[in-house]
């Protein structure tokens, strides 16, 4: 059934291929990460190697000890939003892939039914396995595209969910560490 797709059948599944494979990936590093940042959170330890968003925020704040309140909440707010980008990587691809794929579907059906269409001006309507090809190649496409699409969608608020909560325990770490220091003040 894949092969009445034709050309545009073949693109969505490369897509969905490639889509799948990059949300699996996303997922699995951001799961991974947000593990880190949790163990790392309970020790309350930074760690040597500043190998995580979190340890890299912290050093921020133990960098500067000596600054007043705003100039800290700012410093450490840049450091947030420099961790943002490698937590958000390829989050906007996936988004765009899950609406591509229906896309193409929709491409398909039109060309599909253009075949048939011609067929029928070449042969008229008397013989309905001339006008076939074109209807299977429609519904095939519309079919792949919504099949690439769905899990596709799902996977991407799966992964932005993952870097969302990264984020978040970023945000909640230093207000507490800006907290922490105007006390101390």
């Amino acid at each position: 059934r894949v092969n009445q797709g034709g050309l545009v059948g073949y693109i969505i599944i490369l897509l969905g291929v490639f889509g799948v494979g990059l949300a699996i990936e996303r997922i699995t590093r951001l799961t991974l990460l947000s593990r880190q940042v949790k163990t790392q959170m309970a020790s309350g330890e930074a760690g040597s190697l500043n190998d995580t968003p979190l340890a890299r925020v912290w050093a921020v704040y133990q960098a500067n000890p000596k600054t007043d309140i705003e100039t800290l909440e700012l410093k450490l707010d840049d450091a947030i939003l420099k961790e943002m980008p490698a937590l958000e990587k390829h989050l906007a691809l996936l988004k765009l892939l899950s609406g591509v794929a229906p896309l193409l579907g929709l491409l398909g059906t039109v060309t599909g039914m253009i075949l048939t269409f011609q067929a029928i001006t070449l042969f008229g309507t008397g013989d309905p396995k001339l006008m076939a090809g074109g209807i299977s190649q429609a519904l095939v496409t519309t079919v792949l595209g919504l099949v690439v699409a769905i899990p596709i969608l799902l996977l991407h608020s799966v992964a932005a969910t993952r870097s969302r909560e990264i984020v978040q325990i970023l945000e909640e770490q230093a207000a507490g560490l800006i907290a922490s220091h105007a006390e101390s003040k």
